[in-house]
Order: structure tokens, then sequence, then C-alpha cells
């Protein structure tokens, strides 16, 4: 009995991950179990069967309102709408406490339970991504969590005010304007607190309910993207959850050992990729290469890939006539790889390649090659790359998170990228997301070329619409969204404001990054039109509707440099700004005023370690005010975040 329990448990843990590898059945009585199978099993399967049919379909507020997120979720009944939202929350987790450790329940119901509350918490964060993250956006309802339906208007505002400051606890302001920050509030605390309750119960000798942690490092990965920093706090619990998922998932073996006969054929390998990806996405975001190198070699030796970039002759633009050197990839992949992987076959509603020559530029998207020495080929790297699944794409793509941490930005690197970017650009078909990312890499190379320019500025009007366009559908843009980098929809947009501004429209960039509330840009667009007082009236405007915003006081405060205004911020922050404590350290340095100025780094940075020109500038403050120990840690702490950092170095010499 228990073995079939485990069983199904495993089937349900496994459909909910393959909700982010491959595209959703078209068949969803395909999970369906033989019949009489679960017939003595605890009725609870058959919620989380219909749940986890609503999570592949992307109805994922449809599975948040069903009857089985009403047994975890507070009665709708219930009157809450008078509590603050600190009393809500830990309320619902008291009942999840209560509902997993019911006494009159076995463990085979207990691990049961489990599931069903991991499942409610994925199914939050699934609807925060496609919120802020893949999209469609679209027609989006505008509702809290169902458990708190009721709430409207300047209620509905508060609530997700508080959430903003929960997740800017962990020591940066938001990268700009996110919406529905409950639901990964709610996902994080959800699955934080079941890992928690895990720990102390008995059943999980049993049962080893082991894809909690690997939830736990997404949900902990999207909220470091949606910070403007890197988060000290949040690098520290990530390096945690990436052992324990490595640990369980990191390896052939150990995939194959959980599930067993319920993988298909290729499934373990495209999960130890994805693993691997996610764990050098990890690393990227933090600047560590070493370990980003390690993680992507291990994930292209999972996928059967071994990659190479060669020389072969070809045209690289329209009125070339001399074939030249071209940088091409070459991608040897194991035959078992590409015949078995479950992601080989692609709806076609997934394809996204446009044309090989865009109107704005005569300059080919993927050069045009040489064949058999005399005769020009189609616009692909055909019989160069082979055709490649989807996990191997993702593969390839991760390889420019490393040349772009490992060499000197500008057009160069680019060129660097470029087999790689044009590697995917020539297969046929690509999942949604990998496609973006793919655009995101060649428009960030392109726009540094005064030739291809306007075509990345054309790409990157058509990649922010696609986000917001209805095709393709939710569940065939969430595969992949964890294992290839990829910025969130307000980081999308600030960049594509960058662009605008690079190319002098900074009238167009305005109304982006008003709208994305990023203030910092907007006082460098009106500056640069020499508008620094309508700056400081909007910034003004915004304070009257907002004055509990800390990230507004600091830019009104960046453009008064008036430190009363970062007072200010700490003040409705519960001094937890580190930005506001940064600029005043920064003023009071300049002052003169250096044992202060030490302190308030010291302070900052207790905040958030991460910032490496905080600790450099620790250093000096400490240097000034003639604490040797104090300013040779530092310097010290400052080179080992950026190894590159030449006067931190000297500093230490000296």
């Amino acid at each position: 009995m228990a073995e079939r329990e485990i069983e199904i448990l495993r089937g349900h843990e496994l459909r909910l991950l393959r909700c982010t590898l491959c595209q959703p059945p078209s068949d969803p009585s395909s999970h369906l179990q033989p019949s009489g199978f679960a017939a003595s099993l605890p009725p609870l399967h058959a919620l989380i069967s219909d749940f986890l049919t609503s999570v592949e379909s992307g109805n994922y507020l449809g599975a948040l309102s069903s009857d089985a997120a009403r047994l975890v979720l507070a009665s709708p009944d219930s009157d809450l709408s008078s509590h603050s939202p600190d009393r809500v929350y830990s309320d619902l987790l008291d009942r999840v406490e209560s509902f997993i450790n019911e006494p009159s329940i076995d463990d085979a119901e207990k691990a049961c339970r489990v599931v069903l509350v991991v499942c409610v918490a994925v199914a939050a964060l699934f609807w925060f991504i496609q919120c802020n993250l893949t999209g469609p956006v679209n027609g989006l309802p505008k509702r809290p969590l169902p458990m708190n339906a009721w709430w409207e208007g300047s209620e509905m505002v508060e609530w997700e005010n508080w959430a903003r400051n929960q997740l800017m606890a962990a020591g940066s302001d938001l990268l700009g304007k996110f919406c529905y920050l409950q639901y990964i509030v709610f996902a994080k605390m959800l699955l934080l607190k079941t890992r928690d309750l895990l720990f102390e119960a008995s059943f999980m000798s049993t049962f080893k309910i082991r894809s909690i942690s690997w939830w736990l490092f997404r949900a902990l990965l999207i909220h470091q993207q949606i910070l403007d920093e890197r988060s000290s706090s949040l690098f520290e619990l990530l390096q945690v959850f990436k052992g324990e998922t490595l640990g369980h998932f990191g390896s052939l073996e150990k995939v194959t050992s959980y599930w067993g006969a319920q993988l298909q054929d290729g499934e373990a390998s495209t999960i130890v990729s994805m693993v691997h990806l996610e764990a050098g996405v990890l690393e990227y975001i933090y600047g560590r290469l070493d370990p980003c190198r390690l993680d992507l070699e291990s994930a292209e030796v999972a996928a059967g890939l071994q990659l190479s970039v060669t020389g072969i002759l070809g045209l690289r633009t329209v009125h070339q006539v001399e074939p030249k050197a071209q940088m091409i990839l070459v991608a040897n992949t194991s035959s078992k790889s590409v015949s078995s992987d479950i992601n080989t076959s692609i709806a076609p509603d997934t394809q996204m390649t446009g044309p090989n020559v865009s109107e704005a530029s005569d300059i080919y998207m993927t050069p045009k090659l040489v064949e058999n020495g005399n005769s020009f080929g189609k616009n692909e790297c055909g019989g160069v790359v082979s055709t490649l699944t989807t996990a191997q794409q993702a593969v390839v793509l991760a390889q420019c998170l490393l040349i772009e941490k490992s060499s000197p930005h500008g057009e160069m690197q680019g060129w660097d990228m470029a087999p790689y970017i044009e590697a995917i650009d020539s297969q046929k078909s690509s999942y949604f997301i990998l496609k973006c990312s793919c655009n995101i890499l060649r428009i960030r190379w392109e726009s540094t070329r005064s030739r291809t320019k306007q075509r990345a500025l054309e790409m990157m009007d058509n990649l922010v619409e696609s986000i917001h366009k209805p095709s393709p559908g939710v569940p065939l843009r969430l595969p992949f969204c964890f294992s290839v980098y990829i910025p969130t929809i307000p980081a999308l947009r600030k960049q594509y404001g960058d662009i605008l501004v690079s190319c002098g429209l900074i009238g167009e960039a305005l109304k982006i990054f008003e709208d994305l509330e990023l203030w910092d840009n907007l006082i460098y667009c009106y500056s640069k039109l020499e508008k620094k007082a309508a700056a400081v009236e909007l910034i003004k405007e915004q304070l009257s509707r907002r004055p509990n915003d800390p990230k507004l006081w600091c830019s009104l405060g960046d453009i008064t440099h008036s430190d009363a205004c970062y007072e200010k911020a700490l003040e409705v922050s519960n001094d937890r700004s580190a930005r506001a404590k940064r600029c005043l350290a920064y003023n009071a340095y300049g002052r003169g005023e250096y044992e202060k100025s030490k302190i308030l780094w010291e302070s900052a940075l207790a905040l958030n370690s991460l910032y490496s020109n905080g600790w450099f500038a620790l250093g000096a403050a400490a240097l000034k005010a003639r604490d040797v120990e104090k300013a040779l840690d530092g310097f010290t702490r400052a080179v080992q975040l950026d190894p590159e950092n030449g006067e931190a170095w000297n500093n230490i010499a000296c």
C-alpha cells in the first residue's frame, strides 16, 4: 500500500515539474492511473489531480479557487478584512500547520496534504511569473488571492505595499513596478513553512517529498530577479536549496531512482540538465564565474552536447561578394539525446523564427555559408548545428552567460556570443521563452552596432509587444523560464527605454520609465532635457499619493541633494532602506565626517553585504577615520566581490 501511495505522490510531483519542462499533454487522461489503482487511497488524490490539470492548462487562478485550494486557504467566510496582512498570513501559516499535522490522519494522508500545499504554492508562483515574466498580460483580472477576494480599492493597495516591503526586506529595492506581489510572498511563505514542517515529520523517511527544495530554490531565484541589487540574505538561502536540489536531482541515477518507470524516454537527462542550468543562472546573477562554468558544463554533459566554435567561409551582408571566415557553432549531439528527448516535438504555434533579413538592416541574421566550396547555401547553419532538443537549446544559450561574465563589455563580446545566438536562430522551432532569450541577447549585441541598431530597436519593440499578445498560450510560455536567464517584464521594458534613450527618443523613454516607476531613469532623462524641475515636481506629486515609499524619498534626495529625504526614507522603511543609508554615508564622507560615514556604511552593509562599492567606500571612510583594521577589512571584502577592483588591491598593498 505504501509503495502504491508513494508512486502516486511521485506522479503528482512529476506532473507539476513537467509544467516547466515541456508543453502540456494534449490528453489530460494520460496521467490517470489504471482502473482501481487508487480506489483505496485517500480521496485527496483526485482533488490534487484536478488541481494539476488546471495548472497544466495555464488556469492558475482557477486552480487557486478550486476545492483543493480551499482546503489550504483561509475560508472565504472568515471576516479578515479588518485584520492586518501580518495577522492574516500568520493565521494562514497556522492553518497550514494544522492541516498537515492533523492528529487523526495517518502518515500517507499527511504526505498527500504536503503535496497539495506545494501545488497551491507553485500555482501562486506560476501566476506571478505569468504577470511579471512570461505573459500574456493583457486582460489580467484585478484580483488578489482568492482568500482575500473581497478586498478592493485602497485596501488592496495597502496589501500590495505590505508585500513590496516584505520583498524589499532582503536588502534591496524592487527593480521596477511589479503587479500581484502578494502571490510570490504567499508562495514563499507556504513553501518555507511546509519545508520546516517536513523536518519535524516522521513520514519523511518513507515518502521523501524532495521536489520542495527545487521549488523553493526557484521561488527565491524569482525573488532575486525582481530586486534591483543582489541580496546577500537571499544568496545564503539559495545556496542551501541549490545544494539540496543538486543532491536530490543532480545526476541521472538520482532522478531515475526517485521517479523510476514514470519517467518518459530522455526525461531524466532533461531534468538533470535543467537542475544544473538553474544552478548556473544563480551563479551568473551573483557574478560567480567559476561555479557558473562548472554548473553549465554539467548541464552540457547531461544534455548530450559537445560544443565548439569553428570558422567557415560565408557572407555576412546582402551586398558582400567575397566570402569571409565566419565563426560558427559546432554542436555534436548524442543520437540518443536527440531521438528520445521528450521535448524534441514542439507544437507549431511555439515556432517564433522570423525572416533571415530585416528591412531595417542589410546584414543577415545568420551568415550565408559556402557549400561545396563554390556555392552558397541557405541562410542557416545547416550541417553545422544539427536539430537541437529544447533542453540542448537552453544549454547553448547559457554559454552566452559565461561569455558575458568572462569578457569585456562591448561589440566584441557580442561577436563572441554570435555563434551561439545564430545557432538558436537557425533552429526550425523553439519554445517561446528560449526564443525570447535568444532575441534579447541579439538585441543587446546589435544595439552596439550602428548598422544594426535600428533592427535591434524593432526587435525590442516586437519582443515587448509579444509579451502582451495572447499567442502562444500561457502553458506554452512557461517551459524553461527558470533555466535561461530572461529579464522580467519591467526589466525588459527598462532595456527598451534605455535603447530609446541611446537612439535619442527620450520622450518615448520617459513614458516607459514613469509607468515603471523608475524614478532614477526618469531624473536622468529630464536632466538630458534640462528639465530637472519637472522631475522634482513629478516625484513630489507621487509622494503626495504614496508618502511611505522609501524609493521615492531616495530619488527626491538624489535630485535635491537633501539628507532629510534619505532620513525620511529610513523612517518610512523602519530603518530598512540600504540605499538611504548608502546615500547618507556618501554625503557624510563628502563633508569630511569620516567616522559617521564609516558607521553608516557598516549599517548599510549589514542589510546587504553584496554591494562591492560599499565595501570599498567603507574602507576609504575607515582609512580617513584612522581605523586601519576596518579599512583593510573593507578593501579585502571589496576585492572578494570584485577581483578587478585595482584601487582596492592597491590600498591593501599599501
